[in-house]
């Protein structure tokens, strides 16, 4: 861990369309939570838990409130990846260190039970903190709402997120900025490209050749063959590469997903 930060906490995938997401990524092979919707907010979403970290489908169910610039990001780049949440267990210490405002956030949770409310603490750095990612901070305040043990089991075989690929336009600069916030030793440089360790989960710098940005999402599978067998009877677009499987965009809300 380095300075309060603990690793992935969770990536972002921007969606037109809630509810046909949920369909989607089930169709992915992904098991789902309830719907979950943040107070305050005019976004709903839904989730895909692993034991350590997790992805979270993210889309506006009322545009007439507060929707953190989500409706900008499909309006410009459409549905895809849209960020990267890193885990915390001290918000208020590492917002002073990245100077940032800590912020109190609550959604809640349909469960068949009855709706729960878990609560959480942000902090959105500055902007430039981490090139090419937009990437925040975050402290759950309520774990034990967050996963239950029927979430953790998913058809595909998938176990956890491995790494994300960011492109940046300057390779010296960004890696300044990432050692600034994960620690220089936590940084090694192969090339032209280079590799963060967060502590859950890797972050590999490339030079971006059109757009900087977080470009893929590498999903770590229990049995890849399980996962090729997986897709293969539901009709999934993919292909195999030196780095796994990769499926097409379109059948990922737009994201870049590969299982390795």
């Amino acid at each position: 861990m380095s300075g309060n930060i603990i690793g992935f906490d969770h990536a972002l995938v921007g969606v037109q369309d809630l509810e046909a997401s949920w369909e989607t990524w089930k169709n992915l092979g992904f098991t789902l939570c309830p719907r979950g919707k943040h107070i305050g907010w005019g976004t709903a979403n839904y989730c895909i838990m692993f034991p350590d970290d997790y992805i979270e489908l993210l889309g506006i169910v009322d545009a007439s409130q507060f929707v953190n610039n989500l409706d900008v990001f499909l309006e410009e780049h459409g549905e895809g990846l849209l960020g990267m949440a890193f885990a915390s267990d001290d918000i208020p210490k590492l917002a002073e260190r990245l100077d940032g405002e800590p912020q109190d956030l609550k959604r809640l949770l349909e469960l068949p039970e009855g709706t729960v409310e878990p609560r959480f603490k942000l902090v959105h750095p500055p902007k430039g903190t981490l090139p090419g990612l937009s990437g925040f901070f975050c402290q759950h305040l309520t774990p034990e709402l967050m996963r239950q043990p029927d979430w953790l089991s998913h058809p595909n075989s998938a176990r956890r997120i491995a790494a994300i690929t960011v492109a940046v336009d300057d390779m010296d600069a960004a890696i300044g900025a990432y050692g600034n916030v994960f620690g220089a030793d936590k940084i090694h440089q192969d090339g032209d490209e280079a590799e963060v360790m967060t502590g859950i989960g890797q972050i590999y710098l490339v030079p971006a050749s059109d757009e900087a940005g977080l470009i893929r999402l590498t999903i770590e599978v229990y049995d890849l063959r399980a996962t090729a067998a997986y897709f293969i009877d539901t009709g999934i677009d993919f292909r195999h590469s030196a780095k796994g499987l990769s499926v097409d965009p379109k059948e990922a809300n737009g994201a870049n997903v590969t299982f390795i």
